[in-house]
Protein backbone atom coordinates (compact mmCIF):
# COMPACT_ATOMS: atom_id res chain seq x y z
CA UNK A 1 0.00 0.00 0.00
CA UNK A 2 1.43 3.28 -1.18
CA UNK A 3 1.73 6.49 1.38
CA UNK A 4 0.79 9.68 0.79
CA UNK A 5 3.98 11.59 1.87
CA UNK A 6 6.62 9.53 1.22
CA UNK A 7 9.69 11.84 0.82
CA UNK A 8 11.70 12.34 -2.27
CA UNK A 9 14.78 10.07 -2.59
CA UNK A 10 18.23 12.03 -2.96
CA UNK A 11 19.80 8.61 -3.46
CA UNK A 12 18.59 8.03 -7.00
CA UNK A 13 21.21 9.21 -10.17
CA UNK A 14 19.29 12.06 -11.39
CA UNK A 15 22.33 12.72 -13.67
CA UNK A 16 20.98 9.52 -15.79
CA UNK A 17 17.52 8.88 -14.67
CA UNK A 18 15.10 10.47 -17.24
CA UNK A 19 11.94 10.27 -15.20
CA UNK A 20 9.50 10.99 -17.98
CA UNK A 21 10.63 7.77 -18.98
CA UNK A 22 10.79 5.85 -15.52
CA UNK A 23 7.56 8.13 -14.04
CA UNK A 24 7.59 5.49 -10.79
CA UNK A 25 11.07 7.05 -9.55
CA UNK A 26 9.40 10.50 -9.05
CA UNK A 27 8.04 11.72 -5.64
CA UNK A 28 6.51 14.79 -4.82
CA UNK A 29 8.39 15.23 -1.90
CA UNK A 30 8.40 18.53 0.05
CA UNK A 31 8.04 22.31 -1.37
CA UNK A 32 11.10 22.32 -3.82
CA UNK A 33 12.76 18.76 -3.33
CA UNK A 34 14.73 17.82 -6.13
CA UNK A 35 13.50 20.94 -8.25
CA UNK A 36 17.45 21.01 -9.66
CA UNK A 37 17.66 17.55 -10.25
CA UNK A 38 14.44 15.70 -12.19
CA UNK A 39 14.97 15.03 -15.39
CA UNK A 40 14.15 16.34 -18.47
CA UNK A 41 11.95 18.97 -16.65
CA UNK A 42 15.01 20.98 -14.98
CA UNK A 43 16.38 20.76 -18.42
CA UNK A 44 13.10 22.72 -19.90
CA UNK A 45 12.19 24.93 -17.22
CA UNK A 46 15.63 25.78 -15.53
CA UNK A 47 16.29 28.50 -18.78
CA UNK A 48 13.19 30.04 -18.43
CA UNK A 49 13.57 30.59 -14.37
CA UNK A 50 14.97 34.08 -13.78
CA UNK A 51 14.02 37.31 -11.23
CA UNK A 52 16.58 39.47 -11.37
CA UNK A 53 13.86 42.51 -12.19
CA UNK A 54 10.20 42.50 -11.83
CA UNK A 55 9.56 42.72 -16.02
CA UNK A 56 12.52 39.69 -16.36
CA UNK A 57 9.90 37.67 -13.13
CA UNK A 58 7.09 38.02 -14.96
CA UNK A 59 8.57 36.87 -18.36
CA UNK A 60 10.05 34.34 -16.65
CA UNK A 61 7.26 33.63 -14.57
CA UNK A 62 4.72 33.45 -17.27
CA UNK A 63 6.72 31.36 -19.49
CA UNK A 64 6.81 28.54 -16.71
CA UNK A 65 3.16 29.01 -15.95
CA UNK A 66 2.36 28.21 -19.86
CA UNK A 67 4.73 24.90 -19.32
CA UNK A 68 2.63 23.93 -16.23
CA UNK A 69 -0.39 24.55 -18.93
CA UNK A 70 0.89 22.38 -21.37
CA UNK A 71 2.40 19.44 -19.48
CA UNK A 72 -1.82 20.05 -17.69
CA UNK A 73 -3.16 19.25 -21.41
CA UNK A 74 -0.60 16.29 -22.15
CA UNK A 75 -1.99 14.37 -18.58
CA UNK A 76 2.11 15.04 -17.04
CA UNK A 77 1.58 15.26 -13.50
CA UNK A 78 5.49 15.64 -13.37
CA UNK A 79 5.99 18.26 -15.34
CA UNK A 80 3.18 20.02 -13.74
CA UNK A 81 4.30 19.95 -10.16
CA UNK A 82 8.18 20.67 -11.73
CA UNK A 83 6.49 23.83 -13.06
CA UNK A 84 4.75 24.44 -9.70
CA UNK A 85 8.16 23.79 -8.08
CA UNK A 86 10.09 26.46 -10.51
CA UNK A 87 7.40 28.90 -9.40
CA UNK A 88 8.02 28.35 -6.01
CA UNK A 89 11.51 28.47 -6.25
CA UNK A 90 11.30 31.79 -7.98
CA UNK A 91 9.13 33.46 -5.05
CA UNK A 92 11.65 31.96 -2.25
CA UNK A 93 15.00 32.97 -3.98
CA UNK A 94 13.79 36.64 -5.51
CA UNK A 95 12.40 36.78 -1.35
CA UNK A 96 15.76 35.92 -0.22
CA UNK A 97 17.65 38.29 -2.44
CA UNK A 98 14.41 41.13 -1.42
CA UNK A 99 15.69 40.21 2.12
CA UNK A 100 19.64 39.73 1.62
CA UNK A 101 21.50 41.42 -0.73
CA UNK A 102 24.28 38.75 -0.76
CA UNK A 103 22.03 35.79 -1.06
CA UNK A 104 23.12 34.50 2.21
CA UNK A 105 20.32 34.59 4.71
CA UNK A 106 22.62 33.20 7.89
CA UNK A 107 26.29 34.56 8.88
CA UNK A 108 29.51 32.21 8.48
CA UNK A 109 29.72 28.70 6.67
CA UNK A 110 27.47 25.74 7.00
CA UNK A 111 28.90 23.18 9.34
CA UNK A 112 30.44 20.04 7.67
CA UNK A 113 28.17 17.72 9.11
CA UNK A 114 24.90 20.01 7.68
CA UNK A 115 26.34 20.51 4.25
CA UNK A 116 23.28 20.38 1.66
CA UNK A 117 20.67 20.69 4.44
CA UNK A 118 18.95 24.17 4.94
CA UNK A 119 18.40 25.69 8.12
CA UNK A 120 20.68 27.72 10.10
CA UNK A 121 22.68 25.09 12.47
CA UNK A 122 22.88 27.92 15.22
CA UNK A 123 24.50 30.48 12.95
CA UNK A 124 23.07 34.20 13.36
CA UNK A 125 20.98 35.55 10.92
CA UNK A 126 22.27 38.53 8.89
CA UNK A 127 20.43 41.84 8.98
CA UNK A 128 18.01 42.48 6.37
CA UNK A 129 18.28 45.02 3.83
CA UNK A 130 14.97 45.51 2.30
CA UNK A 131 15.36 45.62 -1.97
CA UNK A 132 11.90 46.46 -3.61
CA UNK A 133 12.87 45.38 -7.14
CA UNK A 134 13.32 42.11 -5.50
CA UNK A 135 10.38 41.85 -3.36
CA UNK A 136 8.35 42.51 -6.65
CA UNK A 137 9.69 39.61 -8.37
CA UNK A 138 8.86 37.96 -5.42
CA UNK A 139 5.06 39.18 -5.19
CA UNK A 140 4.93 37.90 -9.14
CA UNK A 141 6.47 34.34 -8.97
CA UNK A 142 4.11 33.69 -5.91
CA UNK A 143 1.18 34.86 -7.68
CA UNK A 144 1.67 32.25 -10.21
CA UNK A 145 2.35 29.79 -7.73
CA UNK A 146 -0.54 29.97 -5.90
CA UNK A 147 -2.28 29.54 -9.73
CA UNK A 148 -0.46 26.53 -10.09
CA UNK A 149 -0.42 25.23 -6.96
CA UNK A 150 -4.69 25.79 -6.31
CA UNK A 151 -5.38 23.95 -10.05
CA UNK A 152 -7.97 21.69 -9.31
CA UNK A 153 -6.74 19.65 -12.00
CA UNK A 154 -3.12 19.81 -10.61
CA UNK A 155 -4.72 18.89 -7.11
CA UNK A 156 -6.30 16.07 -8.24
CA UNK A 157 -3.49 14.44 -9.99
CA UNK A 158 -1.35 14.72 -7.26
CA UNK A 159 -3.60 13.34 -5.05
CA UNK A 160 -3.97 9.98 -7.95
CA UNK A 161 -0.17 10.50 -8.16
CA UNK A 162 0.82 10.16 -4.51
CA UNK A 163 -2.07 7.07 -4.11
CA UNK A 164 -0.14 5.00 -6.94
CA UNK A 165 3.22 5.73 -6.58
CA UNK A 166 3.80 6.82 -2.69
Amino acid sequence: MATTNRAFDYDLDYRTLNVREHPEYYRVGKGEQGVLLVRPYKDEILPLWKFKTPEIARESSEKIYQLFLDYKQKGDFIGMDMARKFLQMGYTRSRRYANHASGQKYDGPVPNDKKGQSGSHGRAQLPRDEDPEKAESARIFYGKYLEAREDLDYKNLKKEWQQKYG
